[in-house]
């Protein structure tokens, strides 16, 4: 199989981050140099987030994958948020006693599986990307590996997916066997009549590997502790980019094949989406641990959102597009801001409740952020997660799915406490409380992504017109 140009045109953003990362390596091995090293790697993100509207405008797209608006928007998002991580990562790396240059080359590593994930138009595609986003995960979660947390977290995510990875691979072989197609469009094509027990089973088996990288319940088991094990920017990929590749995956294969709209697989999956808005929220009302509670607020959001994949439709598409964005900029905020506030100097992260009790009043534009993020999580009107939830309820309305609308609502009154519960504790104040905010060192980059975040959660919860108009606007190939 020959690329030819035209291909190489439509791969343009996958090659560049790929590029950046054997720079990288390269540079990493002459000499190591914390600052050029980030400075290389945002730099090389930029310029694949700047090549989004040259590889959109090919006439085909590269053999094995798919350019339309899913893979479009999918790219533009996970770009954004390694764009994010990286300029975030300089500042929270500075103080880290051991190599610091060797995570900037796992996130271009991993941006680049997540670049070739969401374009997947065929399963060898998909399985190769899976794997391409998740092993410098591994390394990134046990990335402070002197630290016992963050070690075990690592660990336990390695041992967790090689075991999600195995289901993958058992129903993308089943449905091989009895279709004889790897490609989605001809996978498709075969299993169009009345599916059989096997590819039933094996439409099952991949759903449950997807399913982990999810979070969804019941195998959402590893997330609490990898997300506190582990460093706030490697928490930060696990909840953005990670997880909206793998969700724009399981939209598009139950979009393109039929077998994933049989009745019982579409019953399964209300199911686990209903499990997954109550388990998440419940879960979270009591944690300690901001990022423990973060980490139970995405299965919630995740249950969310698989009220699209239930429905289907164009409305599905373009809900989807809002409530990701709405979401992973809501997520940015509020890992930006534990990223900030953290010092990497023990290799823990001030990831506690306590650690943000009183916060108003020492840095006022941090808890301000931090208030933004959980409104806007919490979906209340004037931000941006707000018009997210306005589009999963109207779709559930759409698709007569009441009781999935019965779902979010009660769930959403659930996430309400304990996102209003981390807002109050900003404000408390405590006679002769100390606390530290690591904001010394942090340069003018990690305050400027910040104030963009900031203020994107505000843009699109007043005038989300324009963002609206560009996702209904994206041609979708599904």
């Amino acid at each position: 199989m020959m690329l030819t140009l035209i291909d190489l045109v439509g791969l343009l953003p996958l090659l560049i981050v790929a590029s950046t990362a054997v720079l990288v390596m390269l540079g990493v091995a002459w000499r190591r140099h914390h600052g050029g090293t980030a400075a290389v790697t945002v730099s090389g993100l930029a310029l694949a987030l700047a090549s989004l509207p040259l590889a959109s405008a090919a006439p085909s797209s590269p053999p094995l994958m798919i350019f339309d608006g899913l893979a479009l928007m999918g790219s533009a998002l996970v770009l954004v948020s390694g764009l994010f991580i990286a300029a975030m990562s300089h500042g929270y790396l500075a103080g880290y006693r051991g190599p610091r240059e060797e995570f900037y080359l796992l996130l271009l590593c991993a941006v680049t599986g997540a670049l070739g994930l969401v374009a997947s138009n065929h399963l060898a595609t998909l399985f190769i990307s899976l794997e391409l986003l998740s092993m410098p995960l591994y390394g990134m979660v046990a990335y402070s590996f002197r630290t016992e947390r963050s070690l075990e977290a690592g660990i336990k995510y390695l041992i967790l997916s090689a075991a999600a990875t195995a289901f993958l691979l058992f129903g993308m072989a089943l449905i091989y066997a009895r279709t004889g197609h790897l490609e989605l469009t001809a996978l498709a094509a075969g299993v169009a009549g009345s599916p059989d027990p096997w590819i039933l089973g094996g439409a099952a088996l991949l759903l449950v590997g997807l399913g982990f990288k999810l979070s969804i319940i019941p195998f959402h088991q590893w997330t609490p502790d990898v997300y506190q094990g582990g460093l706030a920017p490697a928490t930060t990929v696990l909840a953005t980019v990670s997880k909206l590749a793998v969700f724009l995956v399981l939209l598009r294969l139950v979009l393109v094949a039929p077998v994933f709209g049989s009745g019982w697989l579409l019953g399964l999956i209300s199911l686990l989406a209903l499990l997954s808005m109550f388990g998440g929220n419940l879960l979270a009302l009591f944690q300690p641990d901001l990022k423990r509670l973060l980490g139970y607020s995405s299965i919630a959001h995740m249950g969310y959102l698989l009220v699209a994949v239930i429905v289907g439709g164009p409305l599905a598409l373009e809900t989807t597009g809002v409530y990701l964005f709405t979401y992973i900029v809501a997520t940015m905020g509020a890992f930006g801001v534990i990223m900030h506030v953290s010092g990497t100097g023990s290799g823990e992260d001030a990831s506690g409740l306590h650690h943000y009790r009183g916060l108003f009043w020492h840095s006022p534009w941090l808890a301000a952020l931090l208030t933004l993020s959980m409104l806007s999580l919490a979906g209340i009107p004037l931000t941006a997660g707000f018009f997210g939830k306005f589009y999963i309820i109207a779709l559930g309305v759409e698709g007569s799915r009441w009781w999935l609308v019965g779902g979010i609502v009660i769930g959403s009154v659930i996430g309400l406490f304990y996102y209003l519960r981390v807002i109050v504790t900003l404000y408390l104040r405590e006679p002769g409380m100390q606390q530290a905010v690591a904001d010394a060192g942090r340069g003018r980059v990690e305050k400027l992504a910040l104030l963009i975040v900031a203020v994107s959660i505000l843009l699109l919860g007043i005038y989300p017109v324009p963002f609206i108009d560009w996702v209904a606007g994206l041609a979708w190939a599904a």
